[in-house]
């Protein structure tokens, strides 16, 4: 481990033709980032006491499909984003090995738009309605400052929509590559008056490069913002996203994956295994300034998602009994949330301090469905279709934090202390009372006080050094409190995890145009929520004991010569459980037997990531051209660490071309993924009970796009 430490940080010591920037303003100026130690306190990343990196609009779009999250997020070391191939499942993100258990959508981490959640107050979220096409930038924030964010914030993820104007523009963008995917996307961007507006809406076709996998998804997004005055504005935000009957090839045994990678499940294929989802919110966040010294923010939000999934649980003799939920599964998901805070920039004892305070409070109604996934016996039996009811239950949350920040500047140093009190109630009415299926209603409550405490010193103009420590905590989520290992009914005996997490670091401005940055960090973490089953896209949960996470991110990137520009990203953890615990075998599993050892490697998390990226643009002509280079460590697939997916080095290339015409400005790109045609495993499904554990990822593919923009 120390050994790899040290490598890791010798090679972004000594990697100054590794990095990238690609506009002239980028590479100029350092990024301020609003997803600071504190919710919507805008500060310069270079002067706090925590990782944080900021991805421009123009990396999200320059030669890529503007679609998932992976696409981008390799540039951020500490991340992981992996693409499952499987648009019913969405991306597989995990920051620092938190989220890596996540069977569908992100878990752990803490999801913003425009400072609207797109996490659950629960802590589970989804990214299928993250908009690439109108982003300013992302801001992507690790550590234990992440705790300041609220219940599961094994770190922040926030996308920022670009504000409309001055001039009015209008784009359509178009792609198209491989196994019949392509991307359209119309964007309406300008400013009339007070009112600076940006919409933009995107349709997403593919085959899918497995079998079963194909997919459709469209997407709005609208950000409006009224400029009051310089002391007021109000920004509303609007997105909705629609996926209907995406198909799901569910994962594939050793053999399966051997045999033929680009197959589905046969499980998949006799149940139709598949996922709809539909979901709308809205949100309005009022930015106030009292006087020179105070201001407040409130944002308020309110939206519905409702989801639909067939799954693969065979007929008998799983769904024989009554107590047996079904293998379809209805979700209809309404919420809202309020965020008050107050800031206050004063000074003590001559010195700059800012201070805020703030609550947030959320609620989330969700009424739970299912049926059995077949209807009729004998030969006339249908499979994959909506059968008799067997769930029916209506699930409510509620949440009420309140946090505080104060940020002190001295001459040489800077402290940062930040305090969170959590409260979040689970309560559940069990509808479905039928014969051996009891009456399982239920509640919970959870409560945390997270402190978290950072300081920085200012070596010197060009260098801080930082140190930073504090406590989060995680509670379930309804869909890891939903199942029961044996019996109907939702485990509300599941235990919060808890965490001591702390950081040292450096950021430095090496030269003109460069920047580094470094971390060491750990977290040991006790009640570590784990996956205890998993069959037929169903999972059941435990808590093991204590887990270790502790590794090392650095990242370097600059800009030289005759537009010559580079970026490297890497990152080693070591993640492993510090206690052995019992887990479940193969299925069916009505008592965990099987001893998971300590030391073992937590499964779904790589021990190395790295990205690098060298470009050339050549400005009077607009080609640009680059190369990059994706590692991606051995990943464990369960906790007792019997199989891997292999670690795997893919290469990319991409070429694009700019033009100015009048008021038209084009651009063209084309990019060819996995140059070499490796094949590997690009996701694992963790402890997948059937032995399904491997998710393929595409061999050498290609994709090309166009962008027209008018300006008025």
């Amino acid at each position: 481990m120390k050994r790899s430490l040290i490598a890791v940080a010798a090679a972004a010591a000594c990697a100054p033709v590794l990095a990238q920037q690609p506009t002239a303003a980028e590479q100029t100026l350092p990024p301020v980032v609003v997803t600071s130690p504190m919710p919507g306190v805008a500060q310069k990343a270079f002067d706090t006491p925590v990782s944080v990196d900021v991805i421009g609009g123009e990396q999200l779009r320059d030669g890529q499909l503007g679609v998932n999250l992976s696409e981008s997020l390799v540039r951020a070391p500490g991340l992981t984003a992996l693409n499952r191939q499987n648009y019913a499942q969405d991306i597989q993100i995990s920051s620092r090995g938190y989220g890596a258990r996540s069977t569908f959508g992100v878990r752990g981490l803490r999801l913003y738009t425009d400072g609207i959640p797109a996490t659950a107050p629960d802590g589970q979220g989804q990214v299928s309605h993250f908009d690439l096409n109108s982003a300013e930038r992302i801001e992507v924030l690790r550590g234990p400052f992440s705790a300041l964010y609220g219940n599961a914030s094994g770190g922040v993820i926030s996308l920022f929509t670009a504000d409309g104007g001055p001039k009015t523009v209008a784009e359509f963008s178009t792609a198209f590559g491989s196994y019949g995917t392509q991307r359209h996307a119309v964007r309406l961007s300008g400013q009339e008056g007070k009112v600076q507006y940006n919409i933009s809406v995107t349709h997403f076709d593919t085959d899918g490069y497995r079998g079963h996998s194909a997919a459709t998804r469209d997407g709005l997004n609208a950000k409006l913002k009224y400029n009051a005055s310089d002391d007021t504005k109000v920004t509303v935000v609007l997105n909705s996203v629609r996926l209907p009957d995406a198909q799901d090839p569910l994962g594939l045994t050793r053999a399966e994956f051997n045999a033929d990678p680009r197959q589905a499940s046969p499980a998949a294929l006799q149940f139709n295994t598949r996922k709809s989802v539909d979901q709308t919110q809205g949100g309005v966040v009022l930015d106030h300034r009292l006087d020179a010294v105070n201001s407040f923010k409130v944002t308020g939000w309110t939206g519905k998602r409702e989801t639909v999934q067939f799954q693969a649980i065979p007929v008998t003799p799983t769904q024989t009994p009554i107590t047996h939920p079904g293998g379809v599964i209805g979700l209809e998901r309404r919420y809202e949330g309020l965020d008050a805070q107050w800031t206050a920039r004063t000074k003590l004892l001559g010195h700059p301090l800012s201070v805020t305070a703030g609550a947030t409070t959320e609620r989330m109604d969700e009424h739970r469905q299912g049926w059995q996934n077949f209807i009729g016996t004998g030969p006339s039996q249908v499979l994959g279709v909506e059968g008799a009811l067997r769930r029916d239950e209506d699930n409510r949350l509620r949440t009420l934090d309140e946090y505080l920040q104060a940020v002190w500047s001295l001459d040489r140093f800077s402290l940062t202390a930040g305090l969170r009190h959590s409260d979040v109630r689970f309560d559940s009415q069990d509808h479905f009372i039928v014969g051996a299926n009891g009456n399982d209603s239920g509640s919970t409550q959870y409560r945390a006080t997270t402190p978290v405490l950072g300081v920085v010193f200012h070596a010197t103009d060009t260098l801080n050094l930082y140190a930073s420590a504090g406590r989060g905590f995680e509670t379930p989520t309804f869909n890891e409190l939903s199942y029961r290992l044996s019996g109907p009914g939702l485990n509300f005996g599941l235990r919060p995890a808890t965490s001591r997490q702390w950081e040292l670091g450096a950021k430095a401005e090496l030269a003109q145009h460069w920047r580094g940055t470094l971390a060491f960090f750990e977290a040991r973490t006790s009640d570590e929520l784990v996956v205890l089953s998993n069959t037929g896209g169903r999972s059941t949960f435990q808590n093991a004991g204590t887990t270790l996470r502790r590794g090392v991110e650095a990242a370097l990137n600059g800009s030289w010569g005759q537009g010559w520009s580079a970026q490297v990203a890497a990152t080693v953890l070591d993640a492993t459980y510090r206690n052995a615990f019992l887990t479940c075998g193969a299925p069916p599993c009505g008592t965990p037997t099987v001893t998971v050892d300590a030391g073992n490697r937590i499964p779904g998390i790589p021990k190395t990531m790295l990205f690098a990226e060298l470009a050339w643009q050549h400005r009077p002509s607009g080609l640009g051209l680059a190369a990059e280079m994706r590692h991606t460590g051995r990943i464990m697939v369960d906790d007792r660490n019997t199989d891997a997916a292999a670690a795997a080095t893919v290469f990319a290339l991409r070429a694009s071309l700019q033009q100015a015409v009048g008021r038209w400005t084009l651009r063209e790109f084309v990019r060819v993924d996995n140059v070499a045609d490796r094949r590997y495993a690009g996701s694992v499904i963790v402890n997948e009970g059937n032995g399904r554990f491997f998710e393929t990822a595409p061999g050498r593919n290609w994709l090309g796009g166009v962008t027209a923009a008018y300006t008025f």
